[in-house]
């Protein structure tokens, strides 16, 4: 069986910046297995597969070892795919998921993430995740299946060295830590570890804004923010808080295609 495959470059409007995906149309679903076992030969942070439905598409998304409940730059790379190679003529798309009903949309150059916002509540953080991180943070909270850890400055942010040995222990799908930027053209920066689910460090991470956008909105009363997440690739996204749901804009780049054999 022969299969179409597209990676794209998500988040950024330079090849070979943002973060990779790998995208898998279907006409129906695969095996779990077979589709756990193409994402970990993929070897990317996530792999996509999506089938039609009457009202748009059907997405799942999975790391080279586990599928996730919900990820942004695959789903921003799939809406690519869809607009520009398969040439869908709507300007909306539709998704169903895991996590619910998605939306994206051409919004001028960008595409544009509609995602449901997750909430942040204080707690304390378990003795593997300090130690794992090396760097002890001002506030650590919970917000659904990661820890946002939050840091006086963007140098902090630059100077973590995590160990992911230790952070492979922690229960949770990531970790983010955040501060607010140094630069005056952008609100806050980020960075994303999740060795856990086979990702020691993702370039740039979708999903991690539909809790940072509702904590820096709490912190600052605003609702439309310009973030940087500062991985070694960068990824450029601008993001608004719209009652419970998080949009989440950016770019993004076609790098390859074509067909994969199984």
């Amino acid at each position: 069986m022969q299969l179409p495959i597209y990676q794209v470059d998500a988040f950024t409007d330079k090849l070979f910046g943002g973060n990779p995906a790998a995208i898998v149309p279907l006409k129906e679903w695969l095996s779990d297995v077979l589709m756990q076992k193409i994402a970990l030969e993929n070897n990317l942070s996530e792999t996509a597969f999506f089938v039609p439905t009457d009202n748009g598409f059907h997405i799942r998304w999975f790391t080279p070892a586990t599928e996730v409940t919900l990820c942004g730059h695959a789903t921003l790379a799939t809406a690519y795919v869809i607009f520009n190679n398969l040439k869908y003529k709507a300007d909306t798309i539709i998704f169903d998921s895991k996590s619910g009903m998605l939306k994206v949309k051409r919004a001028g150059k960008l595409l544009e993430l509609d995602f449901p916002a997750q909430s942040a509540e204080p707690v304390e953080a378990p003795a593997y995740l300090i130690k794992g991180i090396g760097k002890k943070p001002k506030e650590v909270y919970w917000a659904k299946e990661d820890y946002l850890l939050v840091y006086d400055s963007q140098a902090d942010i630059e100077t973590i060295m995590p160990d992911f040995g230790l952070l492979k222990k922690v229960e949770a799908r990531g970790i983010i830590v955040t501060s607010k930027a140094k630069s005056k053209k952008l609100d806050f920066v980020c960075r994303f570890f999740g060795p856990a689910v086979g990702i020691d460090e993702d370039p740039v991470t979708g999903s991690a804004f539909t809790k940072l956008v509702p904590y820096w909105s709490q912190q600052t009363g605003k609702t439309e923010f310009t973030a940087e997440q500062i991985s070694a690739r960068k990824g450029n996204l601008t993001c608004k808080l719209a009652g419970e749901r998080v949009l989440i804009a950016g770019s993004a780049r076609l790098y390859l295609k074509g067909r994969i054999t199984v």
